[in-house]
């Protein structure tokens, strides 16, 4: 039976995150069982007169193929998948694996290789900076279970939360965006945590629905010298098939000196993958309001409301600080009082405490008022 509200976010997704017009190239990647939201997108596209393209993909065929991998069968993949991508003016990636530890057995080396040679040419040197592109998950009994949530319950707050309106959180989030761009220094701090660092002349980006949905965060970068300290993650981050918890870093000018976790040993081989794993590109400040809870699903919990987001890896074009790497891993800090509370300063100012801005001009991203 045809869901409306398949409908609706394909509307969405087409018209207002890729803003699609005539004649123009859309991709559209599903990876998994996602034919209904495929579907609507396909017919959305050409509603509005835009020429769609459709690559499906399973996650249980990309294991096997990942297993055994070469560089040479990587590089040559990513030439002809390149390729395509370069002639796109758009592209829809929408993700419904069944299994979020279909990859957890891939040797990591091999999924080093994957990022190196296919991930960074395809899409972090072409999808993200050249298409106007967008990224999302289908709901599924695996979500549902991640989320500690019936599938009914669940798939009420997938929809609450992908078709917000996020026009009016684009125009809340002016604020913070002119703000972060006035600042020099942040200081977070918190259970375990205090974490100093500069954003000075780095750009800060809001994200209200156009790369990401759900969408709900400001970004910059941290100048790439400039982070002293200590932060200690509060959720649980699930990365090539393993999650990891309790992750804790400590950053003497700008790198990574010490990395612990629930396995110390393989964090720190996913830090060691190349010199600019121990560096940070990315700092951003999530306001979701509808998303509450991690559920170890990246796209969903760096919108956390009453979150940070503290990313090793490379930096983006639009917020460049000179990083580079095949990493690019968004590590979450809940500052909300059921998460032990936090603050952030902009300039020794405290702009947010225990999840919730404090300063006027910033209180229209505060939950109540963005719902």
């Amino acid at each position: 039976m045809k869901d409306p509200r398949f409908t609706q976010l394909a509307n969405n997704l087409i018209n207002y995150s890729c803003n699609l017009k005539e004649g123009e190239k859309v991709l559209i990647e599903g990876i998994g069982d996602c034919h209904p939201l495929v579907k609507e997108l396909v017919k959305a596209a050409y509603i509005a007169k835009a020429i769609p393209f459709v690559t499906l993909k399973d996650k249980e065929v990309d294991r096997e193929l990942l297993m055994n991998a070469t560089k040479e069968q990587l590089e040559f993949m990513a030439k002809y998948e390149a390729a395509r991508m370069s002639d796109m003016d758009a592209y829809i990636g929408v993700r419904a694996g069944r299994n979020t530890s279909e990859t957890s057995d891939v040797p990591a080396d091999k999924m080093s290789l994957y990022g190196k040679y296919f991930g960074e040419p395809v899409h972090g040197k072409i999808r993200v900076p050249k298409t106007r592109w967008v990224v999302l998950r289908y709901p599924n009994y695996s979500m549902a279970q991640s989320a500690n949530m019936s599938t009914e319950a669940f798939e009420e707050y997938y929809f609450n939360v992908c078709n917000l309106d996020y026009s009016k959180m684009s125009k809340a989030m002016d604020t913070l965006e002119a703000l972060m761009n006035k600042t020099d220094k942040v200081r977070l701090t918190g259970k375990n945590t205090d974490l100093t660092f500069s954003i000075r002349d780095i750009p800060a980006v809001k994200c209200a629905g156009e790369m990401n949905i759900p969408d709900g965060e400001v970004y910059t970068a941290p100048v790439r010298d400039s982070i002293n300290g200590i932060i200690s993650y509060n959720t649980p981050s699930l990365r090539d098939g393993f999650t990891y918890e309790d992750i804790k870093l400590t950053f003497k000018d700008g790198k990574i000196i010490e990395a612990t976790a629930n396995d110390t040993e393989r964090i720190n081989k996913v830090f060691d993958m190349d010199e600019g794993a121990r560096f940070v590109g990315e700092f951003a400040i999530g306001v979701n309001p509808y998303i509450l809870e991690p559920m170890k699903d990246t796209l969903f919990d760096e919108k956390i409301t009453g979150s940070i987001h503290f990313t090793p890896g490379s930096c983006y074009d639009d917020a460049p600080n000179g990083n580079n790497s095949a990493l690019h891993w968004d590590l979450v800090l809940i500052q909300r009082p059921e998460y032990d509370g936090g603050e952030i300063y902009f300039d020794d100012i405290l702009i947010r405490k225990d999840g919730l801005f404090v300063i006027d001009e910033l209180k229209c991203l505060n939950p109540k008022n963005l719902i």
